[in-house]
């Protein structure tokens, strides 16, 4: 049975392992998770990563699950997976984690595939149907753009390392946390 380590901006890692012990009634075997905060030092998240790997991993391997390609979890978990026996999926929610637990018997390469399948087939519309594209678009309505995200107040860690140019230099500036308190 393949071991599971999710590595997601914090609180998102604990939290989807949290939901994965609530749907099976308590906290399944070999799954961990690595909340990253915003003042990680990413050296240190990689290297506990890797204890985690061999603490966590099975005779059919290790699947590796972080949130958002080309963010700093997902930056950490790709240095894993060079590792022997390990597979790195982005994008990790509630169905490709639910689909990995479900599968985690099968070989490595079919795992991956499914945990995917679980993904992409877990994401849905819900509500009213839309008409057809463009029907409702009137000549005055101006296209749809993104508004941008708004910041009410900036994270002091994130101000003075835009500073000093470390985030740049690093793309996050600490440590590896539960905000819960337990270590992992």
């Amino acid at each position: 049975m393949a071991g599971i380590l999710i590595i997601a901006h914090a609180p998102l890692a604990s939290a989807l392992r949290e939901c994965a012990a609530h749907i099976y009634g308590g906290l399944p075997e070999r799954i961990g998770a690595i909340d990253v905060l915003p003042d990680c030092d990413p050296t240190r998240v990689v290297a506990f990563a890797l204890s985690e790997i061999e603490r966590l991993r099975e005779e059919n391997g290790m699947l590796v699950m972080t949130d958002m390609f080309g963010a700093t979890p997902a930056n950490i978990a790709s240095r894993l997976a060079t590792q022997p026996g390990v597979r790195v999926l982005a994008g990790v929610n509630l169905p490709m984690l639910v689909r990995g637990l479900c599968y985690r018997t099968c070989n490595l390469d079919e795992l991956v595939e499914k945990a995917l399948a679980g993904a992409t087939k877990g994401v849905h519309a819900i509500g009213p149907l839309v008409e057809a594209a463009g029907a409702c678009e009137s000549a005055e309505q101006a296209p749809c753009e993104a508004p941008g995200v708004p910041i009410v107040e900036a994270c002091p860690a994130a101000a003075s390392a835009a500073a000093a140019g470390a985030a740049e230099a690093t793309g996050c500036a600490g440590s590896v946390a539960n905000p819960n308190g337990v270590q992992h």
